[in-house]
């Protein structure tokens, strides 16, 4: 069955959303928000090696594996992309992701620079790099203060790890300053919608222009 100009779902390639931001930037947040307000959007689940924390579910949250699963999965190349910080392993499995893009399915992921880059080499035509940047250092400080859930040791370290972070603003198609947390998502929100609707993306057109244009 052909679809009409009346039909604004013509079938299009999923795209892999990438938020990343300094710890404390808000790309937590933002993620959340998201979701919350998306229903065509799926978290991408990482692995991880780290412990389970309170309220959290395997499978859902992360997938929770131990070191030597970890490796094992390295090896077998069954990662997109994977990186150890903070003393754990996070990664991000193959698996059903390629599946899902390829039936029009949106992922989200929540990685930092480094795992941006392997994703875009091994994925470049799908993903969609957005960074988040803190409308100051002093600010940025301010807020892991506020969490109260790290010592002053872990503070700095995170610190200088968001101005080695920071300094990879340029490897992003997309940079926004998280001064306004509602702003900043209304403006994320505009970037994945009108990436979705890119020519490249939307494969029903072809067959669509196809019909239009027959004689």
């Amino acid at each position: 069955m052909v679809q009409t100009a009346q039909d604004d779902t013509l079938h299009r390639r999923g795209l892999m959303f990438i938020l990343s931001s300094p710890s404390g930037a808000g790309k937590t947040t933002i993620a959340r928000m998201l979701l919350a307000a998306d229903m065509e959007l799926a978290v991408s689940v990482s692995a991880t090696t780290r412990p389970m924390r309170s309220g959290e579910v395997d499978g859902k949250d992360y997938h929770f594996v131990t070191q030597a699963e970890f490796d094992r999965m390295v090896e077998a190349g069954e990662f997109y992309e994977w990186a150890h910080v903070f003393g754990h392993s996070y990664g991000t499995p193959k698996g059903a992701i390629r599946a899902g893009l390829k039936a029009g399915q949106d992922f989200l992921f929540d990685i930092d620079w480094q795992g941006t880059q392997q994703l875009y080499q091994k994925a470049e035509r799908d993903v969609v790099r957005v960074f988040i940047l803190p409308p100051s250092l002093a600010e940025l400080s301010n807020r892991l203060i506020g969490r109260g859930t790290d010592s002053a040791e872990v503070i700095a370290a995170r610190m200088a790890r968001a101005q080695a972070e920071i300094s990879h603003w340029d490897g992003y198609d997309y940079v926004v300053i998280n001064d306004d947390v509602e702003v900043c998502f209304a403006k994320v929100h505009e970037i994945l919608n009108a990436e979705r609707m890119r020519r490249t993306r939307q494969t029903g057109l072809i067959d669509f222009v196809r019909e239009l244009t027959r004689g």
